[in-house]
């Protein structure tokens, strides 16, 4: 399906077959000397496919077309090595392009989401089917890095990048200031929250993405284009929206956390997910996956603040509320989720 959302400016929706995604929006802009694809899919005939037809349709040459891929997942990147030519450029982030330099497989994230309370037997079956593992690129192009502020223009369009960390280290949106389009990835998306997971003690991304949130609910943006589902108007009220979320997600976590030190893992166990399944036990291994993930992202945000600790049991590592402290007024006070009313 293709959609032309502003002039030159169209919409392909590339499906995403066994994904409560549905599909990709894959963004193409067309000019009279190159033009521009925004994110592309998975590595999989079914998107090729979709993409192929689109291309036809729009009568886009892949010899004269450029890449901008908004992150480092597989069904924005995955599709890419099938797109490239020997004349193209592929603009990306450095953080996730770091992270592909020296990617030597999932076996650290294995260790980390066992210590987390992942079942052993369970981790390696889920990772077979995790669409990074399944539906990667088959090679990695030549990356040109940009950065916070950097720009791209193709034709009547002007785009800045906007640096989002939150939902990977580098996830980048594009902003046209003077047509107010925002194409915000996975950053900002208007029917589901984007999954923003943590597999490392290193890191505090919901930290990150809570700023990221405010510094997109600056710009002044009249239409948003998603990675994911429809395209939408209002980015400051989804914001807050999103914000409210995961202060909810924090008061969800001290109420589940007030009986016993838990694992992360038995923390999202118990927390309360759109999916259909009649029971955690029911929820697909990739969902217990991204939904593990998100608990431990709010977790270490906790945790970092001094609101929650841990302790190790049985080499596991569990998570308690401190006795002395009281998790709900240091949420009401925390400066980052802003005030919606």
């Amino acid at each position: 399906m293709v959609e032309e959302v502003r002039p030159n400016l169209f919409r392909v929706k590339i499906p995403l077959p066994d994904s409560p995604l549905r599909f990709l929006n894959s963004y193409i802009i067309i000019s009279t000397k190159r033009n521009l694809i925004i994110d592309t899919g998975l590595n999989r005939q079914e998107c090729f496919e979709a993409m192929k037809s689109a291309l036809k349709e729009l009568k886009v040459k892949l010899e004269v077309t450029d890449f901008f891929i908004t992150h480092l997942h597989a069904d924005h990147f995955g599709l890419l090595s099938k797109l490239v030519t020997e004349s193209s450029k592929v603009y990306f982030n450095r953080p996730d392009a770091e992270i592909i330099e020296s990617w030597e497989g999932f076996e650290t994230m294995i260790a980390y989401a066992g210590r987390s309370g992942f079942p052993e037997g369970k981790l390696r079956s889920a990772l077979t089917q995790h669409p990074g593992y399944k539906f990667g690129s088959d090679w990695v192009p030549k990356l040109n890095i940009l950065k916070d502020g950097d720009h791209i223009d193709i034709g009547e369009y002007h785009f800045q990048c906007i640096e989002t960390p939150g939902h990977t280290l580098g996830h980048t949106c594009l902003y046209e200031p003077d047509k107010k389009i925002l194409v915000s990835g996975d950053h900002v998306l208007q029917d589901i929250s984007p999954n923003i997971q943590c597999w490392s003690d290193d890191e505090n991304p919901l930290k990150s993405y809570l700023k990221s949130l405010e510094k997109v609910f600056e710009l002044d943006a009249d239409l948003v284009l998603p990675g994911h589902r429809r395209l939408f108007n209002d980015h400051r009220q989804r914001i807050r929206e999103l914000q409210t979320h995961h202060s909810r997600r924090l008061t969800e976590i001290q109420d589940i956390l007030s009986n016993s030190p838990i694992s992360a893992y038995e923390t999202a166990s118990q927390m309360t997910w759109d999916i259909r399944a009649d029971s955690w036990k029911a929820f697909p291994l990739m969902q217990q996956w991204f939904a593990t993930g998100e608990a431990i992202s709010h977790l270490r945000y906790l945790e970092e603040k001094r609101m929650i600790r841990r302790k190790m049991a049985d080499n596991m590592v569990k998570f308690l509320i401190p006795s002395d402290r009281s998790l709900t007024q240091i949420i009401k006070n925390e400066p980052t989720l802003r005030n919606t009313g």
